[in-house]
């Protein structure tokens, strides 16, 4: 058995399985992975092979070096290292006397299937990768072995299995893993949640017997993997204090923090002492509240206060907020001298589940919600889960709502967490909120990752969204909150859904069962048949006139697709029943 010393470091050659491993493996032995490249990127504000091709090699090292000295200073962590960090001295230094290094040995044959089509990898920019990786091979693998305290090889595909192998050879003590006793689901027919890459995880994560029910999680790190343009999602308790934190992720030396006039009482001066601690200047900006204020002129006010401000291309755009400051400040960052960074710190459960991840933005138009904007990703997630301990009860359960899109459409288990722990969510234990949260997170990436401007795929995360809308438009913005629209339109989806013969009665009512435990309406006003489906017919899924639903199909899974007029007049004529708010 290997001595655990409570960090440890993954070498090996890129491709080998280093972040994949590493996130696993944090996972289970509830510790925080850091990806020493994504550091680098993260400080810099630029991408690895931006850096390389500017600086070269040399600096893009001596980046490096100050990473892994910086982060290997740190306690509790799994850090996966760049594949050449091993080749300086003090790199294999700070690596043997600080942790466990663990080397993860690929054939190039792997390597390569696993590289063939990532352009991130600069040093395989060449006429011959596979020549290339071979020389890499030789010059590196005596350092691999130097500083390897375990090695691993990584040619088994099951990462589970990897995990274990790890495990069985160091001496941790039982009471340092997570125990997980969830069931991951069977392989299903091609949609995400049946056979994704990202398995049901068991919530005893954060649920361990270690901890009392209302325990704060331990801060959690996941990856939206879209290439150069790929972010973290930082998930945990007591973020937005966490200076170390603060710089690492936000990059320039200006910052804008864009809030509205009820976040600003709780979170604008912590937030913007923070980034003053981290040597940044910062400048405030306070919207007025609600989904109304989601309008051109809102914009403009954040356009006129950076100009005013002479803020130039390096400036940092911070939402700090709900949905709306985050997609209004999004679109600002998108258009703003045609693109400035921006970071997500979202303080509303509906965001940190949802619209602070995947990159969409935008404002309101009164003929239609969401329909100008554009995709534009954030170079961090920072997600405080102690900001919903100051949520109204509204607010959360429309958090909820698209808590429970999730599993509804790509993860059943997910659903059924869900349904056995509505409770503790509604009592806001932060083990399960924190759960949700990662998994929802999880989620979302994967389809993101897949399909991030909605060409197709992405669509499925809009389950509930076609009669939400509409809702919100036939009543105007802010009488209904967003998750509240959401969470009647699912029902709405269900009971469709059923009338089609793609789920059963049981499950049909089953969602609405859970939507109705959320705290959420489950009847529609009475907008009038044709005011609805004029209503739908304004939707970005839309294609040649025909209304495009997002459909169970069966629970768990989804469908795409255009439902017969007499199904769907039936459905209204069922739910749309509901007064009209005065």
């Amino acid at each position: 058995m290997v001595r655990y010393t409570g960090n440890i470091f993954l070498v090996g050659l890129m491709g080998a399985g280093k972040t994949t491993v590493g996130r696993a493996l944090a996972r289970k032995l509830n510790k925080l992975f850091i990806d020493s490249d994504h550091e680098i990127e993260a400080r810099t504000g630029v991408s690895i092979p931006l850096i390389f091709e500017i600086e070269g090699e040399e600096s893009f090292r001596q980046r490096e070096t100050e990473v892994i000295r910086d982060l290997s200073a740190r306690s509790g962590i799994v850090l996966a290292t760049g594949g050449g960090a091993i080749m300086r001295a003090e790199n294999r230094e700070y690596l043997k006397t600080r942790g466990t290094v663990i080397y993860l040995r690929a054939s190039i044959h792997n390597i390569l299937q696993r590289t063939s089509r990532d352009k991130n990898r600069p040093l395989l920019q060449t006429a011959d990768p596979r020549r290339r990786l071979e020389e890499l091979s030789r010059q590196r693998e005596p350092y691999y072995r130097e500083v390897a305290d375990i090695v691993i090889d990584t040619g088994r595909p099951n990462v589970q299995f990897l995990v274990h192998s790890i495990l069985s050879q160091l001496d941790v003590q039982a009471d340092d893993l997570v125990q997980e006793s969830g069931q991951a689901p069977p392989a299903g027919d091609g949609n995400p949640g049946q056979n994704s890459n990202l398995p049901f995880q068991s919530p005893s994560l954060f649920m361990n017997q270690q901890s009392t029910p209302s325990a704060p999680a331990p801060a959690i790190t996941l990856q939206v993997e879209l290439g150069e343009r790929s972010y973290p999602i930082e998930i945990g308790p007591s973020l937005l204090a966490d200076r170390e934190r603060i710089a690492r992720l936000i990059a320039g030396k200006q910052a804008v923090v864009v809030t509205n006039t009820v976040v600003a009482p709780l979170y604008l001066e912590r937030v913007s002492q923070t980034l003053r601690d981290a040597g940044k200047s910062v400048l405030e900006i306070v919207l007025p509240d609600g989904e109304e204020e989601k309008n051109w002129a809102s914009l403009m006010q954040i356009f006129d206060r950076l100009l005013s401000a002479k803020c130039d291309r390096k400036t940092t755009l911070i939402a700090l907020g709900g949905g709306v400051i985050g997609d209004l400040t999004g679109f600002a960052a998108s258009a703003y001298m045609r693109g400035v960074p921006f970071v997500q710190i979202p303080t509303t459960l509906l965001a940190q589940v949802d619209s602070s991840v995947g990159g969409k933005t935008g404002i309101n138009h009164p003929l239609g919600k969401n329909m100008i904007g554009a995709f534009y990703q954030p170079q961090a997630v920072i997600a405080d889960t102690m900001t919903l301990h100051t949520l109204p009860e509204r607010e959360l359960s429309a958090g909820l709502a698209e808590v429970i899109k999730y599993g509804a459409v790509i993860d059943a288990e997910f659903f059924k967490w869900i349904e056995n722990n509505i409770d503790k969510l509604m009592a806001r234990d932060n083990a399960a909120l924190a759960y949700a949260i990662r998994r929802s997170c999880e989620l979302k990436a994967d389809v993101v990752r897949q399909d991030e401007r909605e060409g197709g795929l992405r669509a499925i995360l809009n389950f509930g969204h076609t009669f939400g809308h509409a809702i919100e438009s036939g009543l105007g913005y802010g009488k209904w909150l967003h998750g509240e629209a959401v969470g009647c339109g699912m029902v709405m989806a269900a009971d469709l859904s059923h009338r089609l013969g793609h789920v059963t009665a049981i499950d049909k009512e089953r969602v609405c069962a859970l939507v109705r435990a959320a705290g959420l309406p489950t009847e529609a006003p009475n907008l009038g048949a044709q005011r609805w489906l004029e209503l739908m017919q304004i939707d970005k899924k839309n294609e040649d006139g025909q209304i495009k639903f997002i459909l169970m199909k069966p629970l768990g899974s989804h469908l795409i697709a255009t439902a017969p007029q007499e199904a769907l007049l039936a459905t209204l004529q069922q739910l749309a029943s509901g007064d009209l708010p005065q």
